[in-house]
């Protein structure tokens, strides 16, 4: 057997962060006896994390999931139209998922008809420009003005 299968085999496929010591699922006020592991048994607490080109995978993997999201959210033609503007669709699917993204309805109504200002509106309108105002304002003039 091959090590890599070896090690799927003896540490398991874990998507979510887990106790290792526990097995159990960390969600937020969970109490850790061991350490946060993910995937194939990496370590990510303390002594443990991610190098600079595992983040720089996860980011790309991410972008390409996010890119697919806001894709299905616009008309087929609307990200070689207009890159600015499909780049400020695709960072927030990146930040608050395609689902989060989707419930943008009206700003979305608004980018399929090319009314830049009411999308800019709609997303300063919203619970996700209150959370993270600075990022909202400055996607916001991206989306008003193309650049």
């Amino acid at each position: 057997m091959a090590l890599a299968d070896r090690l799927r085999q003896h540490e398991g496929l874990r998507l979510q962060v887990y106790d290792d010591a526990t097995g159990a699922a960390i969600k937020p006020g969970s109490h850790v006896i061991g350490n946060p592991t993910i995937g194939v048994g990496t370590l990510i607490g303390p002594g443990g994390g991610i190098t600079e080109a595992e983040a720089e995978l996860l980011l790309d993997n991410r972008v390409r999931i996010a890119t697919k999201s806001a894709a299905s959210l616009v008309a087929p033609d609307f990200p070689a139209a207009d890159p600015a503007r499909f780049d400020v669709l695709v960072e927030m699917a990146f930040q608050m998922g395609g689902a989060g993204l989707a419930k943008f309805e009206n700003t979305l109504q608004a980018v399929r008809d090319r009314r830049w200002n009411d999308a800019a509106d709609g997303m300063l309108a919203s619970t996700w420009a209150l959370q993270t105002p600075g990022r909202a304002r400055e996607l916001a003039e991206i989306m008003r003005s193309g650049k």
